[in-house]
């Protein structure tokens, strides 16, 4: 996993669809044990699924509602080792059993997207993963 490898991907590219299909595309193919990484995008009082990699996703989340609902009501990454053991875990696809939601704030520090990344493994994402997956959740708003 090498950011350097992203940012060159990317590259110029200003239009945010464009580039969230890309980190979600170069996430999937290059994170071992995932199985569902995407984005999701403020749409007033929801979130709706927006470019992802995987299986089926969920189309709407209320605020406040499941990991990435929660995770927009405190506009705060969240880790969960084990989905089965969060409260009001949405479960759109029964094989994820760890999870990290990481929110991207616009310049007036206002969610604009999230990044959520399920794995199939109990505790898949160690601090190195979550500070990685942050810098690339970043690269969605072109600064």
């Amino acid at each position: 996993m090498n950011i350097k490898q992203l940012e060159a991907i990317l590259g110029d590219e200003e239009d945010i669809i464009s580039r969230m299909a890309n980190i979600s595309a170069f996430l999937y193919e290059t994170v071992p044990n995932i199985n569902w990484v995407g984005f999701y995008i403020v749409r007033g009082d929801v979130l709706k699924v927006g470019p992802f990699q995987g299986k089926v996703a969920c189309s709407t989340i209320a605020k406040g509602r499941g990991v990435c609902g929660t995770a927009w009501e405190r506009l705060e990454n969240i880790v969960v080792p084990d989905t089965h053991q969060f409260e009001g875990h949405i479960a759109c696809d029964v094989a994820s059993r760890s999870e990290v939601v990481i929110p991207v704030l616009d310049e007036k520090g206002e969610m604009y997207v999230e990044l959520d990344v399920d794995s199939p493994l109990l505790n898949r994402f160690s601090d190195e993963d979550v500070a990685f997956l942050t810098a690339c959740a970043a690269l969605v708003l072109k600064r």
